[in-house]
């Protein structure tokens, strides 16, 4: 059965428990998972590659079959999958899974292939193909963001973000978050400050930068600060931007100080951290304590300070800061 991106909401109605998502638009694809599935969820998510679903096809449909009574539901994400998976699909298919909802991705798919037409014409299970952003979908994209962080930009502003997303709701997305932090400290943003912020899309981002230093990747993070001529608005934005991932980490570390399990905490974090970010987020909680996180908030409330007191040498302060823990 198919139900195109633009239909999503029926998914919420459906208890249908396999859904396709073929395309090469990854930001829908991950919009779909967080947005229907993910969000407040409670149970154990799991991931795999197609390859291992066909190395341990056995293991995993028994793992399906059987359920004891102190297991979570599941989600099943399995990532590049190919028409390989059709036979797999099929076993699931006749028999009766408990309490797993299966997210299938795959990259473009013909019209000949088996696995497509599988999903399209069988009503047991969801095909949802996601094709290229076009003007009217990031517009949305757009006008959602802003209204739910209550930001209120130009037509000028919104026309040029449209622009450099180069039809990329995630680079859109990373753009407007950027916006959003500088908008901490600016009252007012305007077209300038939106084309200085798109540039830096170009290079390395500055939330690269952050989550690299934050993991204590000193030479990703030196690798950065030699290839990008930061100015010194960018120097505001990078100061926040860390600023709110410490607060972040100091919420996990609080947690994990009360109880040693890291996935779990993760997982069920407010507001959700998305599956790609969790490897890094995991990373940064195991390099710092509860005290040294602390410590760093208060040194960069302090280094913002005198950022925006000399901004000629704004750079200088933060190169210091980042390559000094």
């Amino acid at each position: 059965m198919i139900i195109k991106s633009f239909e999503l909401e029926k998914l919420k109605s459906t208890e249908l428990d396999i859904h396709l998502i073929y395309g090469n638009n990854d930001g829908i694809k991950r919009d779909i998972i967080n947005n229907y599935y993910l969000k407040n969820f409670k149970g154990d998510i799991l991931k795999y590659e197609e390859q291992e679903i066909l190395q341990n096809n056995e293991e995993i449909i028994s793992s399906l079959l059987t359920k004891s009574l102190f297991e979570n539901s599941k989600i099943i994400i399995i990532s590049r999958a190919t028409d390989k998976l059709l036979n797999f699909v099929q076993d699931i298919l006749e028999r009766e899974i408990l309490e797993t909802k299966i997210i299938i991705k795959s990259p473009n798919l013909d019209k000949k292939s088996k696995l497509r037409n599988l999903f399209e014409k069988d009503k047991k299970v969801i095909c949802t193909p996601v094709y290229e952003d076009d003007i009217r979908s990031l517009s949305s994209v757009l006008q959602n963001f802003l209204r739910d962080h209550k930001l209120s930009i130009s037509q000028e502003m919104k026309n040029i973000l449209i622009e450099r997303s180069k039809g990329d709701r995630i680079n859109l997305k990373n753009e407007l978050i950027k916006l959003k932090n500088l908008s901490l400290s600016r009252n007012r943003l305007n077209a300038e400050d939106i084309i200085k912020l798109s540039n830096l899309a170009e290079n390395y981002s500055v939330f690269e930068l952050s989550d690299n230093y934050l993991a204590k990747n000193s030479k990703k993070v030196s690798n950065i600060l030699n290839e990008n001529n930061f100015s010194s608005e960018d120097c505001i934005l990078i100061i926040r931007t860390i600023l709110s991932k410490l607060k972040r980490l100091l919420k996990l570390r609080t947690k994990i100080d009360n109880n040693e399990n890291i996935n779990e905490i993760i997982s069920s974090f407010k507001p959700p951290i998305f599956w790609k970010e969790k490897d890094i987020v995991k990373k940064q909680v195991q390099s710092w304590s509860t005290e040294e996180v602390k410590e760093k908030i208060i040194k960069i409330n302090g280094l913002e300070t005198l950022v925006k007191k000399n901004s000629v040498n704004s750079m200088l302060f933060v190169s210091d800061f980042v390559s000094n823990y």
